[in-house]
């Protein structure tokens, strides 16, 4: 297929990451683009500061406008129901998945891939800003807006592209990989695999697509499940081994060893060892396809980070303030965690919104052990996103198993502020992959004016 003949370009949902650095990609190439959302966000506002139109009703009078689209791009998070979306299939516009388009965009390039349930948008932000660097970049496509460059999408002159390989109803399978980054396959999408084992099995099926697996990188808890790898981690057996480590005024300094040679005096900023196994990965990445260590050294220690990735809104004398995606129980254990090595004195609050009822209910007993670990904690509403409700799983059932009593839901950031007590020393966090981005500027208003 050459996506060059396509001139006039249709979205349905286009104001998911993915799909905004998808169209941001076709602005560069000169199409244009329109598309459909059901609500206006920072990244479709981006999107018409640049030219593309976008529709925020499901219009049916709008549908006369669309007779010159040739070629329709749709998110699987789309209603099937959408109008927009049953317009398309009728038609004989071609309509194709996100993850279609993006294999056939990277396909000609050398494509470095990053999978896993955790740390794809962090490890490929990072493998991103090191190959930009070095001026080594083509395309990359972020699943998160970048610190360093205040983008998902970035466009060189290089002949890499890095991609997130996403494995909800394994799109990943659409891609043409040339490297792997192998992050984490822990439970997840239970809506989409049955369990564990199949979601393996589709990591598995996924790796199969490198031709050479000498360049499946894998962490080091999950590489004991492949029979070719090169693995990263702190064990001694890996093939890049994280080594004395130390925090030194907010910041990670690190060695590593590789072939069997010791590269000293790593600087990194993102806390927690689970961000440290995510630079880790990036940095093998890099070193088998050509990169120089010092080049890495100095892409990692100007490395920013990713909006929403332990992102640090506020630093007051009494208020640490951090915003973060976390919406899986393993990685609230990971950011917690990375709070408490960091701030250890502090008392810490988080806020948590839960994402997706079926999530909720796959790992509610989880969600409750993570959030116990809180000082106090704070419950919203579960986030919808696609789903229609399930009888009987609501955050109400959810806060009963949370095993502490410095608990309560809420629904406002006005009642957030009701309810803690300004005088202590705190971390207060936000986390969740839904509509709780939007609480930070709020929170902020009023620390700010306190």
């Amino acid at each position: 297929m050459n996506l060059d003949n396509f001139k006039s370009i249709y979205f349905i949902g286009i104001g998911g990451i993915g799909m905004s650095a998808l169209a941001h990609y076709f602005v560069n190439q000169g199409a244009k683009v329109s598309g459909y959302d059901r609500s206006k966000t920072e990244l479709t506002i981006e999107l018409e500061k640049v030219g593309v139109e976008i529709s925020y009703d499901e219009n049916i009078d709008s549908l006369k406008d669309l007779q010159n689209i040739q070629l329709v791009i749709f998110t699987p998070a789309i209603d099937s129901k959408n109008i927009y979306f049953e317009y398309f299939k009728k038609s004989q516009v071609p309509l194709l998945k996100r993850s279609q388009i993006l294999g056939e965009i990277t396909k000609p390039l050398d494509t470095i891939a990053v999978a896993g349930t955790h740390g794809k948008t962090t490890t490929s932000s990072i493998i991103a800003h090191i190959l930009t660097s070095d001026n080594k970049d083509g395309l990359c496509f972020i699943g998160g807006i970048t610190s360093n460059y205040k983008s998902n999408f970035l466009i060189g002159k290089g002949n890499f592209s890095v991609v997130e390989a996403d494995e909800y109803d394994r799109s990943f399978m659409n891609l043409f990989p040339d490297t792997i980054v192998l992050t984490s396959m822990d439970a997840d999408h239970l809506d989409i695999y049955e369990n564990k084992d199949f979601l393996v099995e589709a990591f598995k099926d996924f790796t199969n697509l490198l031709s050479d697996k000498k360049k499946l990188i894998v962490e080091e808890n999950i590489s004991h499940f492949f029979k070719e790898n090169l693995s990263y981690g702190f064990k001694k057996d890996n093939d890049l081994q994280i080594i004395n480590v130390q925090i030194k005024e907010g910041l990670y300094l690190f060695d590593i060893v590789f072939n069997n040679q010791t590269y000293q005096n790593f600087v990194f900023k993102m806390p927690g060892s689970y961000n440290l196994l995510n630079a880790a990965g990036s940095i093998l990445a890099c070193l088998i396809n050509g990169i120089t260590v010092d080049s890495i050294k100095n892409g990692l220690q100007s490395y920013s980070g990713v909006k929403r990735r332990f992102d640090v809104q506020l630093s007051l004398p009494k208020l640490i303030y951090i915003d973060d995606y976390a919406h899986h129980p393993k990685e609230i254990d990971s950011l917690l965690s990375a709070v408490k090595s960091f701030y250890p004195q502090k008392f810490v609050v988080g806020v948590f919104q839960p994402h997706l009822f079926s999530r909720t209910r796959d790992f509610m007993d989880y969600f409750a052990e993570s959030l116990s670990g809180f000082d106090q904690i704070f419950l919203l509403p579960i986030y919808p996103a696609r789903e229609a409700p399930i009888e009987g799983i609501d955050s109400s059932v959810l806060i009963q198993k949370i095993k502490n009593n410095n608990k309560r839901i809420i629904n406002s950031v006005s009642e957030l502020f009701n309810f803690i007590n300004r005088d202590l020393d705190m971390v207060l966090l936000t986390i969740g992959a839904g509509d709780i981005d939007q609480w930070p500027k709020q929170i902020k208003k009023i620390a700010l004016n306190a």
